[in-house]
């Protein structure tokens, strides 16, 4: 049986304004202040749809066109160790990566691959563009994995410094592309090498935090962990770069209060930096919607420093209306920072 892609409209995170999606919209023009777009869909139940592989189960909320192979749901466990470490009771960990055990097989071990089935599975198959992704590391990986198994068209921009976290099990095929900016840049130039590469209208922008494929891809976690629970999380933690698996899961915790059956969504967000790339932690402990003044030269001296180092987003969708200080706010969460000696303890 054919895949029926599921319908939805967007609305304007800023202004309320609903609009239909004409093929990949990443903003309303109409809005007159930077503003998430998001998706509402008709069906506001959440389904989980067994007979769908992988990720694709949760395909009642995402804005896909079609499934792709080889995708992996995340995966949530009653956590026992790291809980008694703790002195909880009820922590909850949500697993994306490599572990047949519990049943979960991201071949590339990251939870990145949650947002490349999603987006490329926007894609129209019979696009003519070429997709173009920037990424820190992580992200590249999901997606050239991703397309090279789906002949999926794609340019993807790093930094020369993350090469080396480019591994996999076999050789790509020809319809991935990888560029590099030179050594001692950082992901904010790779960003920006994506952008020039965008102007030339054979190539088109994944979007980052602006597609709202990527986003309620990440925010699978969130449905996986409810499912597991049976009811809305209480907190959500998670080490951030851009915020975007953050907002993505406070997004989805609002449309499963929507449904009733799985509580009120009182889940606080907490955001976590590693120290000294501490852009957004410094900004919000500064009270700021805006982004505190960071230089380029300090962000590439401290993206060298940390051991983290997909988590140095020298222009995260912090401000943007419902973007990461909007989710921290709504959800009275709050951010920390941790020394790379603390991540290495």
């Amino acid at each position: 049986m054919a895949f029926k892609p599921i319908k939805y409209k967007l609305v304007t995170v800023g202004t309320g304004r609903k609009s239909e999606d004409t093929g990949w919209v990443l903003s309303d023009p109409e809005s007159g202040a930077p503003s998430l777009v998001r998706a509402i869909y008709d069906d506001d139940r959440f389904s989980p749809d067994d007979s769908l592989d992988g990720l694709y189960r949760y395909a009642c909320w995402l804005p896909i066109q079609r499934t792709l192979r080889h995708s992996s749901a995340p995966v949530t466990y009653k956590s026992k160790g790291l809980a008694a470490k703790l002195g909880l009771k009820n922590l909850y960990i949500t697993f994306s990566g490599y572990w047949p055990k519990k049943g979960v097989k991201m071949m590339t071990c990251s939870f990145k691959e949650t947002e490349a089935y999603s987006v490329c599975a926007r894609f129209p198959k019979k696009s003519d563009k070429i997709l173009v992704v920037q990424s820190a590391g992580n992200t590249a990986r999901a997606f050239a994995q991703v397309c090279s198994d789906n002949n999926i068209p794609i340019v993807i921009c790093i930094p020369h410094d993350n090469i080396h976290d480019l591994w996999f099990r076999k050789p790509l095929k020809s319809c991935v592309k990888v560029i590099a900016t030179p050594a001692g840049t950082d992901y904010f130039d790779a960003i920006s090498l994506g952008d020039k590469i965008c102007k030339n209208p054979r190539y088109l922008a994944e979007g980052g935090a602006k597609n709202i494929a990527r986003r309620d891809g990440m925010g699978t976690t969130i449905l996986s962990a409810v499912e597991k629970i049976g009811k809305i999380p209480d907190a959500y933690f998670q080490a951030v770069g851009s915020g975007t698996g953050a907002i993505a899961a406070w997004e989805n915790a609002q449309r499963l209060e929507k449904d009733g059956r799985f509580g009120k969504n009182k889940m606080k967000v907490f955001a976590c930096q590693n120290t000294p790339y501490t852009i957004m932690y410094d900004s919000w402990k500064a009270g700021s919607r805006e982004l505190l003044p960071l230089s380029a030269e300090t962000s590439r001296r401290n993206a060298e420093v940390i051991l983290a180092k997909v988590l140095s987003n020298r222009k995260p969708p912090y401000s943007i209306a419902g973007g990461l200080y909007d989710t921290l706010k709504a959800s009275g969460g709050d951010m920390f920072k941790v020394s790379n000696e603390e991540i290495v303890y």
